[in-house]
């Protein structure tokens, strides 16, 4: 064993007496089958830690862990922020090296960059704005403007170049090419009669701007250049403040029999939106980063929408990469800035069980193509996307034989868990609830594209309960776009707007709803679509259906091993 303390000498031994000091001089004098040990602690990281196919068969793991005295052990990529100066009006600053933070937490708690509602109308030009009155000509700071429903499944952030103007109005250019970008890409024509029917741009209408320190209120900051501003909260004192500036902790690649155990990640960056490209999300954790794009029409000649070629997808706080039977266990990843947890490209047998996600500006985890026999069981993973909205708490794609069992899923501004195009998905006897708590066009549990090529290779989705679906135009059960393949099994479906998707474009093909318990009625099947033995009930007698109860029983996190 080795022995590892923050407080400890490199030059030393390793060992429990005379620990070293970092992860990097515990990795190095590690061999295979060595357990690396934790001690209490924050472990600051000045580069990101990296392992490699030379390093494999070792485990991290916190002192203690799995008992009453497993010690608390933090990897963080996070800086303390110090210096303030107090201003007349209690504003604290201070000056930032570096670029400046989209993220910000005192003591431990998450400080929302200030915004303010945009309500004045505004004109939109080829490079910005026109508003009537000088009012904006105040907004000094690192200004950005948020689309919301930029299509309704979509958020987008454009920066603000410039502001300039007169007594009379206001011209507002905004930074390129994230504009123009935004420009082509959120377009949209809708034929059918109702709500959102007609022509629309998503450019036209910014919700928010953000990041302006004439928008302060209690707990929010704002950036101008390297000057960074805090309102505190009533009371407050700013003591133990971080900012996340690393952007990868961990990057692993080509591993292989590694694990943590019982380890923090926090504190870690992603300064791509703040850029001059902006972020132009699409869907899920993917963003349009400029190419071609496309003309998609809904079956039936109901409407047009305008979507990319190809999508970038927003990276990894944490990356494995080709990485084999990588086991991450009672670990917490939190204060993240992307996607908390990614497993990227053909890597086989990779698990992360009984541990938490939360407070991530991004997605959640991510299981990327190429993946084999991945594991995702007993988290619980919430409150993920609090910056970029439409990100899942699960997001799997291009997969094979994964299985996303007994989680439990919550507090996400958009669908909870997601799964594209692969084979052999099964997502088993989890909870998902809160979902969709800002943007619309999604579900708890999500599924699109072609899930194999027969039932035996296709997807299950079974024991499953999904309830509290928030926002209108939302599903329980979701599956979409050309979504085939599919065993919809013995789920308890409740309060969301409305259970399943049926008629979708492209349509279903070979889908099958079986035994589930819904609280309203799905309807009539379309060709490609078979329902068989669902019941449906008032949402009040869910509790005591014994159905709706054993599937109740058997989702969400089981208890560990001994407990």
């Amino acid at each position: 064993m080795i022995s590892v303390d923050p407080r400890g000498d490199d030059s030393g031994p390793g060992t429990r007496e005379r620990p070293f000091a970092t992860l990097e001089r515990g990795r190095d004098a590690a061999e295979p089958g060595t357990v690396v040990e934790l001690r209490a602690g924050t472990y600051r990281l000045g580069r990101t830690f990296r392992l490699s196919a030379e390093h494999s068969g070792v485990v991290y793991q916190a002192r203690g862990y799995g008992t009453p005295h497993q010690e608390e052990v933090v990897v963080s990529g996070g800086r303390p922020v110090t210096g303030w100066r107090v201003e007349a009006d209690g504003v604290h600053l201070t000056e930032v090296a570096g670029p400046a933070p989209r993220q910000l937490y005192v003591s431990g708690r998450r400080a929302e960059r200030a915004r303010i509602p945009l309500e004045q109308a505004m004109s939109r030009t080829s490079d910005g704005y026109t508003v009537e009155g000088s009012g904006p000509q105040s907004w000094r700071g690192d200004v950005e403007f948020v689309y919301r429903g930029a299509y309704p499944w979509s958020e987008a952030r454009c920066p603000v170049a410039r502001i300039s103007g007169d007594a009379g109005s206001t011209a507002i250019t905004m930074a390129q090419p994230a504009f123009e970008r935004a420009a082509r890409l959120y377009h949209a024509v809708i034929t059918w009669e109702g709500p959102g029917a007609g022509e629309s741009r998503g450019a036209d209408s910014p919700a928010f701007a953000e990041n302006s320190p004439a928008f302060l209120t209690s707990g929010t900051f704002a950036t101008d250049g390297t000057t960074l501003h805090y309102r505190p909260r009533p009371g407050e004192e700013p003591r133990d403040v971080v900012a996340p500036i690393l952007e990868t902790l961990l990057h692993a690649r080509g591993v292989r029999d590694v694990a943590f155990r019982g380890i923090t990640f926090a504190d870690a960056a992603w300064p791509r939106p703040s850029g001059p490209e902006g972020f132009l999300h699409y869907h899920g954790n993917g963003y349009y980063d400029g190419g071609e794009l496309l003309t998609v029409t809904f079956a039936g000649g109901q409407g047009q929408v305008t979507v990319p070629a190809a999508t970038a997808s927003i990276p990894g706080n944490l990356v494995f990469e080709e990485a084999h039977r990588v086991v991450l266990e009672g670990c917490r990843f939190t204060r993240l800035g992307a996607v908390a947890l990614e497993f990227r490209g053909a890597g086989s047998g990779n698990v992360l069980r009984r541990s938490e996600i939360c407070e991530v500006a991004g997605g959640g985890l991510v299981i990327g193509a190429g993946a084999r026999d991945h594991r995702v069981e007993d988290n619980r993973i919430h409150h993920v996307g609090r910056d970029y909205r439409g990100s899942p708490g699960v997001a799997v794609s291009g997969t094979d034989r994964t299985v996303v069992a007994h989680n439990e899923v919550h507090d996400t501004p958009h669908a909870g868990i997601v799964v594209y195009e692969g084979r052999r998905t099964q997502v088993l006897n989890n909870l998902v609830h809160d979902t969709m708590q800002v943007l619309a066009d999604g579900g708890g549990i999500y599924l699109a594209g072609p899930q194999g090529d027969s039932h035996a290779s296709g997807a299950l989705v079974r024991g499953n309960v999904v309830r509290d679906t928030l926002t209108p135009y939302n599903f329980g059960l979701y599956t979409d776009y050309g979504a085939s393949w599919v065993t919809v099994q013995g789920n308890a479906v409740h309060r969301c707007d409305a259970p399943v998707a049926l008629d979708v474009s492209p349509p279903l093909e070979h889908a099958v709803f079986v035994g589930n318990v819904f609280d309203a009625d799905p309807g009539g099947p379309p060709d490609g679509v078979v329902l068989a033995d669902n019941r449906t009930l008032p949402d009040a007698a869910f509790g005591d259906d014994p159905v709706a109860a054993d599937i109740a029983a058997g989702a969400g996190p089981r208890p560990a091993p001994g407990r």
